[in-house]
């Protein structure tokens, strides 16, 4: 009987030593486990007290970030009405200045005819001894004849190949020279 006593002994002194290791060796580590908590409590404590405003700011910069890209925009579309605005004023100077052009053109031309005008020699105006048309006692027959016929012109009277616009002034001379 003493055999199964001395196993029971035997065994319930293996659990105490192999207790007594288990709680030798789990000291330090519990000691460790300990200084963690205390960090990390130390970390929830840095965090409870800095993150609130952080975030906050972060939420902050969000909305301004928002109201600066608005911004942003509006000077965008406003900007772009801008340059169209320049373009249409471009577009009304450039037409303006050919209207100005022309204009200037036509002013310069007008004064330059003028000028001819003004410089040619004038034609020597007879006078005529003619009456005024309601004292004038009317035509014959016989004159209304020759007064046409004195007026109609052969062919080659009615194409000259030498006539043109720029002679106007010899035309003149010739049709004084023809009374």
């Amino acid at each position: 009987m003493i055999e199964p006593l001395f196993w029971l002994g035997l065994s319930l002194l293996l659990v105490a030593t192999s207790l007594t290791a288990v709680l030798v060796a789990a000291i330090p580590a519990l000691q460790e486990l300990a200084r963690a908590a205390r960090s990390a409590e130390k970390l929830f404590d840095t965090l409870s007290r800095e993150l609130p405003p952080t975030l906050e700011a972060i939420r902050v910069t969000g909305l301004e970030i928002t109201d600066l890209t608005g911004d942003v925009s509006e000077g965008v579309k406003s900007a772009s009405q801008v340059v169209k605005q320049v373009d249409q004023s471009f577009d009304n100077a450039r037409i303006q200045a050919q209207n100005l052009q022309v204009g200037t053109r036509s002013i310069f031309i007008g004064a330059k005819a003028a000028w001819k005008n003004f410089t040619r020699q004038k034609p020597v105006r007879r006078t005529s001894d003619r009456l005024p048309s309601n004292e004038k006692p009317p035509l014959t027959l016989r004159e209304r004849e020759v007064l046409r016929q004195e007026n109609r012109r052969i062919k080659a009277e009615v194409y000259r190949p030498n006539d043109g616009y720029n002679d106007a002034a010899s035309w003149e001379n010739n049709f004084d020279e023809e009374d």
